[in-house]
C-alpha cells in the first residue's frame, strides 16, 4: 500500500460526523427496509467493493474479481476507487446512523484504523473467522482485526519494514552488504556518517512532520503509543524513549536530508541524494522508477535498537485488510468472494507479486513461484522471500483506536525533545494531553 498519514484520526468512539454528510432519513429508511425484506442476504447477486489507490489496491481487487467470476459468472462486481479520507467519513457517517444505502459490501480498512471501527461498530461487520484462519496469516496482522477472539478482517498487504540501500555508495564508504545485515540503529548511523563524508550523500531523509521512523522502532520492540489494553502509554514507555533518542541522534549526525512532502521524499532517492530508505516494503515500486539505478540497490532487515533488549530486526508500517459490512445485504456472497480470493488464493498472491509488487501476509504465499524469483533491479536478490521471512518476525502490538491522533501530538513532542527539552518532562506533559485528546 501507499502509506498516507491523515491529519486527523477517526475517533470512532467519541466523534460522530454529521449524518447529513452522505445520507438522510429517507435513505436510512430505504436501507433498513431492504435488509429487513431480503433477510441477511439480498437475492441480487451484486457486490460493491471500496478501496483506494488505483495502482495497488484497486488492481488487486480487479484481479480478484477476474478469478471469482470464472466460477461465478452471474455475479456482478462493482469496484469503486475512493480516497481513504472519504471512505473514513462515509463509513463513520452511515454506520453511526445505521444507514446502509450506498455502502459497499466489502471495504478496505487501514490496520491503524481497524480497531476504531470494530470497537464502535462491531455488530456492523461480518464474522470472518470461518474463512480467515488465524494461523494462515502473519501473526502481527491477525492481531489488528480481531475482537474477543473473533476475526472481522482478511489481512491483505504486508507493511513489513526494510532497509533499502545503494550498494555502490555503501561500498564506496568502506562497508559491505554483510555490514548492512541485522544491524543496530547505532551501526546504521555510523555507516551514514561515513557515506556523508566519503560520498557527499546523505544516508536517509527525515520529515519533521512525519515520525514514522519512531513508530517502526517502537513496533520492533513490541510497543506502541498505547498499551495492551489500549490505554495511552507515553510517559513511561521505554521503547518510545529509546526511539526518540535514536531519532535525535539521526538529526544530530548530519547524515540526513530534510524533506517536507512525499514528492521530495521520493525525489531524494530517485535523484541519488540519499543512500538508503528505511520504510515499508511498498516503497519498492517507487525506488524502481529510477531505471538508471538498476542493479545498484539491495535490501536488508530493519535496524534494531541496541539499548532496548526487546527490539528485533523486524517491524512494519502501513498495511490494510478487507472487511464485510454485513447489513448491506450480501454478507454470504461477500464472504464467498473473500474466501476464494484474498483469504486463500496463492495463485492470486503470486500474480499480484509480479503486477503490483504485493508482499502478501498470507503465509502460503511465501511458497509461490514469484516469491523465489530474483529481482534484477535489486542485484538479483530474492526480495519477496526476504520480505516474507521478515513479515513472520514482526512483533504484534495493539494499535489501539487513536494512533494518528496521538502521533499528531507526539510529532510536536519529538521536535521539542530534539530541540533540547527534557525528555521525561515533555513525555509526562504529552501523556496528559493525549489522554485528554482521546477521552481517557
Amino acid at each position: 500500500m501507499r502509506l498516507k498519514k491523515v491529519a486527523t484520526l477517526l475517533l470512532a468512539s467519541t466523534i460522530v460526523i454529521g449524518v447529513t454528510a452522505c445520507g438522510n432519513s429517507q435513505n436510512s429508511g430505504e436501507s433498513s427496509k431492504s435488509v429487513a425484506e431480503n433477510g441477511k442476504d439480498s437475492k441480487d447477486d451484486t457486490l460493491t467493493i471500496w478501496a483506494w489507490d488505483e495502482a495497488f489496491n484497486i488492481k488487486a481487487a480487479e484481479n480478484a474479481k477476474e478469478i471469482f467470476l470464472k466460477d461465478n459468472p452471474d455475479v456482478k462486481i462493482n469496484i469503486v476507487t475512493m480516497a481513504q479520507d472519504d471512505i473514513v467519513a462515509k463509513l463513520n457517517t452511515s454506520l453511526s446512523s445505521r444507514s446502509y444505502a450506498g455502502l459497499p459490501d466489502i471495504v478496505l480498512i487501514e490496520d491503524y484504523k481497524a480497531q476504531g471501527y470494530l470497537t464502535s461498530y462491531q455488530d456492523e461487520f461480518a464474522d470472518l473467522s470461518d474463512i480467515a484462519k488465524k494461523d494462515d496469516f502473519a501473526s502481527y496482522k491477525t492481531a489488528v482485526n480481531q475482537v474477543d477472539g473473533i476475526t472481522y478482517g482478511v489481512p491483505f498487504d504486508s507493511g513489513v519494514a526494510a532497509t533499502f540501500y545503494r550498494t555502490d555508495l555503501i561500498e564506496k564508504a568502506g562497508y559491505t552488504k554483510k555490514d548492512m545485515e541485522d544491524i543496530t540503529w547505532e551501526k546504521y548511523i555510523e555507516i551514514g556518517k561515513a557515506v556523508k563524508e566519503k560520498c557527499g550523500v546523505s544516508m536517509c531523509t527525515l520529515d519533521p512532520n512525519d515520525i514514522g521512523q519512531i513508530r517502526m522502532m517502537m513496533q520492533s520492540a513490541g510497543t506502541w503509543y498505547t498499551d495492551a489494553d489500549g490505554k495511552v502509554s507515553i510517559a513511561n514507555n521505554q521503547a518510545l524513549k529509546d526511539a526518540i533518542a535514536i531519532y535525535k541522534e539521526l538529526v544530530k549526525s548530519g547524515c540526513t536530508k530534510q524533506v517536507s512532502d512525499w514528492d521530495q521524499f521520493v525525489g531524494a532517492f530517485n535523484n541519488g541524494d540519499v543512500a538508503s530508505v528505511v520504510i515499508g516494503c511498498w516503497i519498492a515500486p517507487s525506488i524502481k522508477k529510477a531505471e538508471d539505478q538498476s542493479g545498484k540497490w539491495a535490501i536488508a532487515p530493519f535496524p534494531k535498537m541496541k539499548e532496548n533488549k526487546d527490539s528485533v530486526n523486524a517491524s512494519s508500517i502501513g498495511g490494510a485488510g478487507w472487511y464485510v459490512i454485513k447489513n448491506v445485504g450480501h454478507e454470504q456472497l461477500a464472504k464467498d468472494f473473500l474466501a476464494a480470493t484474498f483469504a486463500s488464493n496463492v495463485d492470486l498472491m503470486n500474480t499480484l507479486a509480479e503486477k503490483i509488487t504485493l508482499v502478501s501476509t498470507l503465509n502460503a504465499a511465501a511458497k509461490a513461484e514469484n516469491y523465489s524469483k530474483p529481482s534484477e533491479f535489486f542485484g538479483n536478490q530474492e526480495i519477496f522471500g526476504d520480505f516474507a521471512k521478515w513479515t513472520s518476525e514482526v512483533p504484534s502490538v495493539n494499535y489501539g483506536l487513536n494512533t494518528y491522533a496521538i502521533e499528531d501530538l507526539m510529532t510536536e513532542a519529538v521536535q521539542a525533545i530534539v530541540g533540547g527539552a527534557d525528555v521525561d518532562s515533555i513525555l509526562n506533559d504529552y501523556q496528559a494531553q493525549a489522554e485528554a485528546a482521546v477521552g481517557q
